[in-house]
């Protein structure tokens, strides 16, 4: 066996060991990785932001690779560090846990807690430079992966010009001079091909998004951000001065059922704070009271979708942590309370399922930011809160305040906290009832088909990927579509008329209507955030309705129940409108030749047929069969043109993006929501559009 001593244990001093291993300090070395070295950059220019000293950040995206990020804020101090002999812009850039975040002198609340993000960035770089406008003068530094020298650059700065390291003493270039008052720095980086591969780039997108996050936490800050990396540069700048209020506002996917609340508080804790002894030398423990600013906004909306997001000191925590668990432990604390003063008039008694924390969390955006000193994440890539007395803090200020605002005697509020704890009950009775479903409606046997409804004719085949469901409009259609299906893997389910607008309806409306439960029941996924596409019962959902208005009503409200109750399902692209002829037309053969049957969709498609026979001197029977409704139709027709695979069109609805999405959202609740006056309008601009003839009246 080898021997294993101390000789082969290695000793990496200062920036080595970041060069060494980068994902410990940035997480990767592809994309995301450059990206946060990024964003240790601009945080650093945040925190001048943030304590007021800030009111611009501007970043270039440059065409040779490199990066610029210029502030307006103090500038790094540029005297020399005591007891180290170097100066403040040399410490901050060379060497880890080093920088104004420590010990609470500098900065009040800071995302750099750990003192390594610009040191780490250092580095990581091929090249890096430093420009710091500060007691007017311009003072600059630069260096190469993470060692102070000078490069020789004639006109253009590139990291591949000739570099000297300094030797013996380094020192801070006084470039030019500046207006006294001026004050601010400047940092450009070129990211190290030999830590990153050469096609790592940074996304403009993820840049633009996290610059608009930043500008909404940072009320009053300017934001700009230029590429031009490629073809004409571009350039984008954000501002809001509404802060977190404003960023619900921006998030909510849908329209609100309340107003957006905001709610501040602070609270203190002690903490253990390891401090240098300037007598000793040496760290002593020192008890320290720390104090946490709570700033949260939120909003509940007509939907189940949960958008939460979260940050500490504006640093974002995707994972959460303490902040988090309190915030959603004072939410559950508050309205359980009230649901609880208010249980007559909700109607729930002590046999109700307990209210939890996904029945009131859905539909809900919020926005919670924590501000404190010296914030306890775990990791350097800051996604996780781990200071423990966060989560009380945040827990009393969040629940207090929610108590005290929607119990107010006020009638305006109270009708409003009203219409929230009726859409909190009915979502746990949604998900009692969609459990429910769940356990009753998977695929059953001959012998227990009694489970479904009644109305519903299934198919036989279990192969989920081959069956389909046909959503049929009436009893009269359903006779004619029985004999046309191919009941291996066909399935039919009648609804009478119209079915509930849901886009209108509460949850607890919803859950009452017959034809909407059936539906629900029949799919066999649950509905709402319960819902689980993999546990659909079939492969295609078919809304197969009459070709004229009342059919296209139909099918909108069908729309509506499976974009907002089953959108998985939608986004998945399992959900078809069935395309049935709105004509038959029947050439006369000629001579012995058999009569020859065309099918039309359109009146285009008709006029054209129509000419094509005329000018082959062909002649049709007459009147021409126009159908007004599937029940017009023979099985064999119906089976011909809209059921059968082999001959049929079938129209896919699909999301392709976030940004249909959004459309859709919108196109939904203009059409289908509560707001009548939006609909007029939009009828009104839109009827000249309209051709009288398309009209099937």
């Amino acid at each position: 066996m080898s021997e294993y001593t101390a000789r082969h244990l290695s000793v990496l001093e200062g920036l080595e060991a970041v060069r060494k291993r980068p994902g410990m300090y940035i997480g990767s070395t592809d994309s995301r990785g450059l990206q946060h070295c990024l964003w240790e950059i601009i945080d650093n220019s945040v925190d001048e932001a943030l304590d007021g000293h800030a009111d611009r950040i501007a970043v270039s995206l440059l065409s040779d690779g490199s990066v610029l990020v210029e502030d307006n804020g103090r500038g790094i101090p540029v005297d020399e560090v005591p007891g180290v002999g170097l100066s403040g812009v040399e410490v901050v850039y060379t060497k880890l846990h080093a920088g104004g975040k420590f010990g609470g002198g500098s900065y009040a609340a800071s995302g750099g807690l750990h003192g390594v993000g610009a040191s780490v960035v250092n580095a990581l770089s091929h090249r890096l430079d430093v420009e710091v406008d500060r007691d007017g003068k311009t003072h600059r530094m630069t260096f190469r992966r993470g060692e102070p020298g000078q490069f020789q650059d004639g006109r253009t700065p590139a990291a591949d010009n000739p570099f000297t390291p300094f030797v013996t003493d380094s020192f801070l270039e006084i470039k030019g001079r500046v207006a006294k008052k001026k004050t601010g720095t400047r940092v450009r980086f070129w990211p190290d091909p030999q830590i990153f591969p050469a096609t790592t780039a940074m996304s403009l997108e993820a840049i633009l998004g996290r610059a608009k996050q930043t500008a909404f936490l940072v009320p009053g800050l300017t934001l700009v951000i230029r590429d031009e990396r490629e073809g004409e540069p571009t350039e984008e700048t954000f501002r809001y001065d509404g802060g977190v209020v404003d960023f619900v506002e921006d998030l909510a996917p849908d329209a609100a059922i309340t107003k957006t609340y905001h709610i501040v508080g602070s609270g203190t804790f002690m903490e253990t704070v390891q401090t240098l002894d300037k007598k000793t030398g040496h760290l002593v423990p020192v008890e320290t009271e720390r104090t946490c600013q709570v700033d949260v906004a939120l909003a509940w909306g007509q939907g189940y979708d949960t958008t939460v997001r979260s940050f500490v000191n504006i640093i974002a925590t995707p994972v959460g942590g303490t902040h988090i668990q309190g915030f959603e432990a004072g939410l559950s604390r508050a309205l359980r309370k009230l649901i609880e003063s208010n249980a007559r008039r909700l109607k729930v008694t002590a046999k109700d399922p307990k209210i939890e924390k996904e029945d009131i969390m859905a539909g809900l955006t919020a926005v919670v930011t924590v501000s404190l000193p010296e914030p306890q994440f775990e990791g350097q890539t800051k996604e996780i809160l781990g200071t423990g007395p966060v989560r009380g803090i945040v827990n009393r200020v969040v629940g207090d305040a929610l108590v005290e605002i929607l119990g107010s005697t006020k009638r305006s509020q109270r009708d409003e906290t009203g219409r929230l704890l009726e859409k909190i009950v009915a979502e746990m009775r949604a998900r009692v009832t969609a459990r429910m479903h769940k356990e009753i409606s998977r695929r059953k046997n001959a012998l227990e088909t009694s489970t479904m409804p009644a109305k519903l004719s299934d198919c036989r085949s279990e192969d989920v990927a081959k069956t389909e469901l046909f959503i049929v409009e009436g009893d009269s259609a359903l006779g004619t579509a029985k004999l046309a299906r191919n009941s291996e893997f066909q399935a039919l389910l009648p609804i009478r008329g119209k079915i509930l607008n849901v886009q209108k309806a509460s949850p607890a409306d919803i859950l009452k209507n017959q034809e909407v439960s059936s539906i629900i029941q029949v799919v066999g996924a649950g509905s709402g955030r319960t819902f689980d596409v993999q546990a659909a019962r079939y492969g295609k959902v078919i809304l197969m309705t009459d070709a004229d208005v009342d059919g296209a009503h139909i099918r909108t409200l069908l729309l509506t129940l499976l974009f907002r109750y089953m959108r998985p399902l939608v986004e998945a692209g399992r959900v078809y409108a069935a395309v049935p002829p709105l004509h038959r037309v029947e050439a006369i053969g000629r001579g012995k030749a058999k009569n020859e049957v065309h099918y039309t969709y359109s009146e285009a498609e008709l006029n054209a047929l129509l000419k094509k026979l005329e000018k082959q001197g062909r002649r049709y029977k007459e009147p021409i069969q126009r159908y007004k409704g599937l029940g017009e139709m023979d099985a064999d027709q119906l089976a011909e043109t809209t059921m059968d695979p082999s001959h049929r069109t079938l129209r896919r609805v699909s999301m392709a993006d976030e940004e249909a999405l959004r459309e859709a959202e919108m196109v939904f609740e203009l059409l289908m929501g509560n707001e009548v006056a939006p609909r007029k309008e939009f009828i009104v601009e839109g009827s000249e559009e309209v051709d009288r003839a398309r009209i099937d009246a």
